[in-house]
């Protein structure tokens, strides 16, 4: 056979594995139905260009380095104790100055495990492992609690755990209550972020209908946008659905003065940031959506229905926090790439590569250039960006889910990572 025709044949090969994939190597081999969706973006030309040229985050103070594994939120009590974080093996843990002690879980199957140990197979499943992503396919029965927030009045810590939806534990910590699990009828796969305004409401995310916490890569990729933020009332004990239709909301975080409240929804491509006013005659929404506008969306009046365009964000964000001045913090895994970019316009293209026998954390570095990256941005209750701290090459801070102000001090949680990160304001 000529050099010709072996090219001719090894190219005809590799086609043929790549086509097959018999090894069942790509992102989405488990996911025979998977779909991708086109998302309107803005030309590349127009996508935010400020940087930190001093890499400032890395001077952040690393803690509790291997001790906590992927601490989504970080929340303080209400006498100003803590940090109280929830891990990936599905507990929520409090350092009490000291060490790390357990607070509360939101998995019944870990609590027969602590009170009875059942099995050596149950003891196994739920224990602590070397990194954050070792529990995903056992999250749905150990739990994952991603967003934490304490009611300042009755000191109770309300959790949104992934796979159990809304919960709520006391002040003596131990197992979470569920207080809901569905809305209209459909059942939360993905709760994530939520916050808490004066009257005891609960403002919460449900991230997906379709794909759990566990699937959060093909989620991001495929951009589907069955994603809802939801309303607790403690009360009536009755779940609404504020807005839907959103493509992987993520954090809540409620203003300081007017009670509104923000969303980031995080889909590789987006965040959404949402303001509920509370005292004003007109309610709006403040979003970015996948399409990574920052909107004000109207809820009530003669702009009932309709959005107004503010400014383009940076990155792919996830939690929003409000501090003291009322200003809002908003947590950004990293930049975007020009991968990114092309998937989001072109998804016959995306879902193409997603076939390839490539594997999702491959897919997951080209989103973000190649290396994790973390962001932390600070915007005014107008969208004017304030201050902007990053660690672009990924030495110190590699990745943030949250970034909570707290007494001059900025506290980073992730998702992915075993630490926090604390960065001391000027």
């Amino acid at each position: 056979m000529t050099p010709f025709g072996v090219l001719t044949l090894l190219f005809f090969l590799l086609a043929l594995y790549c086509g097959l994939d018999p090894f069942k190597h790509s992102a989405i081999s488990d996911f025979p139905d998977f779909k991708t969706y086109k998302v309107d973006m803005p030309a590349w030309s127009q996508l935010p260009t400020e940087r930190d040229t001093e890499n400032l985050l890395q001077k952040s103070e690393i803690k509790f380095s291997n001790q906590i594994q992927g601490p989504e939120s970080t929340a303080f009590d209400p006498l100003g104790r803590g940090p109280y974080v929830g891990v990936a093996d599905g507990r929520i843990l409090f350092w009490n100055g000291q060490s790390w002690t357990d607070f509360a879980y939101t998995s019944s199957n870990r609590a027969d495990r602590c009170q009875t140990r059942l099995s050596e197979w149950m003891s196994e499943l739920c224990d602590p492992k070397p990194s954050p992503l070792s529990y995903l396919k056992n999250e749905h029965i150990c739990g994952r609690p991603l967003g934490l927030r304490f009611d300042k009045k009755t000191g109770d810590l309300y959790i949104a755990d992934a796979y159990f939806g809304l919960m709520k534990v006391g002040p003596e910590g131990g197992l979470a209550t569920s207080l809901t699990t569905e809305a209209e009828g459909v059942p939360f796969r993905f709760t994530n972020g939520l916050d808490i305004d004066g009257d005891g409401n609960v403002y919460f995310t449900d991230s997906s209908s379709n794909y759990q916490r566990r699937n959060f890569m093909h989620l991001i990729f495929s951009g589907e946008n069955s994603g809802r933020v939801l309303k607790y009332n403690p009360v009536t004990k009755e779940t609404a659905v504020l807005v839907r239709g959103v493509q992987f909301p993520n954090g809540v975080s409620l203003s300081k003065d007017v009670m509104y409240f923000d969303v980031a929804s995080v889909n590789m491509l987006s965040f959404l940031a949402v303001y509920l006013e509370r005292f004003s005659s007109i309610t709006s929404l403040w979003m970015v959506t996948r399409h990574i506008w920052l909107r004000k969306y109207w809820l009530k009046g003669e702009k009932a229905g309709t959005s107004e365009v503010f400014s383009i964000v940076h990155g792919f964000p996830d939690n929003v926090r409000t501090n003291e001045d009322g200003d809002f913090w908003v947590a950004i895994h990293s930049r975007r790439s020009m991968y990114t970019y092309i998937c989001a316009l072109y998804p016959k293209v995306s879902k193409f590569l997603l076939k390839l026998p490539i594997p999702a954390k491959i897919h997951f570095l080209l989103h973000t250039g190649g290396r994790p990256h973390a962001v932390a941005a600070k915007y005014s209750p107008e969208g004017k960006l304030l201050q902007l701290l990053e660690d672009n090459e990924g030495k110190v801070v590699k990745a943030i889910s949250e970034v909570e102000e707290k007494d001059g001090k900025l506290w980073m949680g992730s998702v992915l990572m075993p630490f926090i990160a604390v960065y001391e304001l000027p």
